[in-house]
């Protein structure tokens, strides 16, 4: 008898453990009344669209309840994918996975307007890579580390991403121009945007060939379509 109860036990855990662990893309009664939203149900992408294209079939994908940007698929368009909405002040989260030297990025204060050919012209990249096997140049400079603003600042020490096909949780907060980037708990970059001090530490990178380069503290949210396969879920946010 004891035997039954205890088999029973085990079998009554392991079956809540298994619901536990594939709740995805959800908010708990404490997150609905702390005013977080979803911007991904699990099901489908209506929440967002290829940046300059509109609603078109694309290499974004809905697999495994995560949105997945699959660049073996035969039809549609490359592209990043934009959210509807606009947003100034947030708190984003969400996980990300990459396949083996997978590159991509989440960017925040995306202007999208087709005179910008791109979203990284205007808005912030929190780089999501493979460090490990990554290419050459990007494993030799740390501001292309996961977790950094790509190409400008991050801190290395901090840029720990699990290895290639497991997930990570990221966090972007954005309040009254201080941006903030977490990558598995740790913090990665920090910076205000609007001041003299940012305009000098764009102006000695790479990003200052583009004139409306973080010159924004309200836009889009994109995810980057690097031609590399990666998975978003769980991707909520908060206004501030």
């Amino acid at each position: 008898m004891k035997l039954k109860i205890t088999y029973l036990l085990l079998s009554i855990g392991f079956l809540w453990s298994c619901k536990q662990t594939t709740e995805h893309n959800t908010l708990s009664a404490i997150e609905k009344e702390e005013g977080w939203q979803l911007l991904f149900n699990g099901k489908d992408i209506n929440n967002w669209h290829i940046y300059n294209q509109g609603n078109q079939p694309s290499k974004w994908v809905v697999k495994d309840d995560a949105i997945l940007c699959d660049p073996t698929v035969k039809t549609g368009v490359f592209g990043d994918l934009v959210s509807n909405e606009t947003f100034q002040d947030f708190d984003l989260k969400f996980d990300w996975k990459v396949a083996k030297g997978g590159n991509s990025g989440v960017f925040i204060d995306v202007q999208e307007d087709p005179k910008y050919d791109a979203t990284f012209v205007t808005g912030l990249e929190m780089q999501l890579l493979d460090n490990a096997n990554a290419e050459p140049r990007h494993q030799t400079d740390s501001t292309h580390w996961a977790g950094s603003l790509y190409a400008i600042k991050g801190i290395g020490s901090n840029s720990k991403p699990n290895p290639y096909n497991e997930w990570n949780q990221s966090r972007i907060v954005q309040n009254k121009g201080k941006v903030s980037f977490w990558l598995n708990g740790k913090l990665t970059f920090e910076n205000e945007t609007n001041t003299q001090e940012w305009k000098d530490l764009v102006a000695g990178t790479n990003m200052k060939n583009y004139p409306d380069f973080g010159k924004f503290q309200k836009g889009k949210i994109a995810l980057q379509n690097h031609t590399d396969e990666v998975s978003f879920r769980n991707i909520k946010i908060k206004l501030l």
